[in-house]
């Protein structure tokens, strides 16, 4: 499994919108995507600003390719983001993934 991190900063005051935007935007578009595995938003808080990461699973990279077009590596954007982020991130970040499947934790 592939892991992408995408990564944006907006107002605290905006945090909330954007996060929807995202939503209705790219996870929706993650997700009609064969080969997508799922998606999630991760958010934090620092002030008065908000940092949104999309984190998106995929079953390969040409799921990836799919979604992206070539090069992967490029942000993909849409056409409000510019109205929310403080800054435009020119790329993702790809990592492979592993699960433990049966692994316990300490606690049990």
């Amino acid at each position: 499994m592939i892991v992408i991190r995408g990564h944006g900063r907006t107002r605290t005051d905006d945090a909330a919108t954007y996060r929807q935007y995202v939503i209705d935007t790219g996870i929706e578009g993650y997700r009609s995507t064969r080969g997508n595995m799922g998606a999630q938003i991760w958010q934090r808080r620092e002030g008065e600003i908000t940092h949104i990461w999309t984190i998106s699973f995929w079953k390969d990279y040409d799921s990836i390719r799919a979604f992206a077009g070539e090069p992967i590596e490029t942000a993909k954007y849409y056409e409000e983001d510019a109205r929310f982020l403080l800054e435009v991130e020119a790329g993702v970040m790809h990592c492979e993934a592993y699960d433990f499947p049966g692994l316990q934790s300490a606690d049990e």
